[in-house]
């Protein structure tokens, strides 16, 4: 596991309110179907970009982009290594 998907799992125990433990869920797995809400998913994003110092662009607010620990973890990874797409 990456220091990357380290910080995301800590940030989802805190602010996803999943009924199940962070821990027990694949990088690869659904987090609306492990239960992750609308208002949720806000709070975890807000965290997200607090905690690597991003803002996630318009293009990447959407359900897809934190659909999964995988999917955040590409999300973040594009947008730290070419500050330019965040635009």
């Amino acid at each position: 596991m990456t220091k990357t998907e380290e910080q995301i799992r800590s940030i989802l125990a805190r602010h996803a309110r999943l009924p199940q433990p962070v821990e027990a869920l694949a990088s690869e797995a659904d987090l609306y179907a492990a239960g992750l809400k609308s208002f949720a998913s806000v709070q975890v994003m807000l965290a997200l970009e607090e905690a690597f110092d991003i803002e996630f662009p318009e293009r990447m607010l959407n359900r897809a982009t934190f659909s999964s620990i995988a999917m955040i973890r590409t999300s973040i990874e594009e947008l730290t290594a070419c500050p330019a797409l965040a635009s």
